[in-house]
């Protein structure tokens, strides 16, 4: 298994974030449990573009401080909503041979339903824990029903097996 944290970053781990707190908590407990299982901690970043305040360079851009890269681990660069659209990442994955992804991160309905979605299209099986993805209130959703929405509709059972978060920490510690 693999853990692969999704634009866990500073434009977007903001107050208006939904249950950000809950989420950084919830994050930072996987990637530690990670650690320590030697289950490998991939990131990804998006970058939006010069001039978006969200792009390379940009302090936006930067992984928050709470769940930053250590060590040695990857961090891929993408500028598109899947992780898979950064040929880079794609090839690590499957040179790797692994065949389980954990999937974390932001936006819920954006780059994790993509990155989840292309994950499942490749014949990865994707575990979902539970309060481990947020987004933000728009003009036709609120975040917590977008969150709802996918984790227990769109993904649950076709694309992803979502889990509690105990359930999660366990399986990285069998890992």
């Amino acid at each position: 298994m693999k853990l692969i944290a999704v634009d866990l970053q500073k434009a977007l781990l903001c107050d208006e974030l939904y249950s950000r707190d809950a989420l950084l908590k919830n994050v930072v407990r996987l990637i530690e449990t990670a650690r320590i299982n030697d289950v490998e901690v991939i990131y990804v970043q998006h970058d939006a573009g010069k001039g978006s305040g969200f792009s390379q360079g940009d302090e936006g851009f930067e992984i928050d401080d709470a769940v930053k890269p250590e060590g040695e681990e990857k961090v891929f660069v993408k500028t598109i909503n899947s992780c898979f659209g950064n040929k880079e990442f794609a090839e690590y994955l499957q040179q790797s041979g692994e065949k389980e992804l954990m999937i974390v991160g932001l936006q819920t309905e954006f780059c994790v339903d993509a990155t989840i979605k292309s994950a499942f299209e490749r014949g990865y099986k994707v575990v979902v824990p539970m309060g481990t993805n947020s987004t933000f209130d728009n003009d036709y959703l609120k975040a917590a029903d977008a969150i709802k929405y996918c984790n227990e509709w769109i993904w649950r059972g076709v694309f992803a097996e979502c889990v509690s978060l105990e359930e999660a920490v366990q399986r990285l510690k069998k890992k």
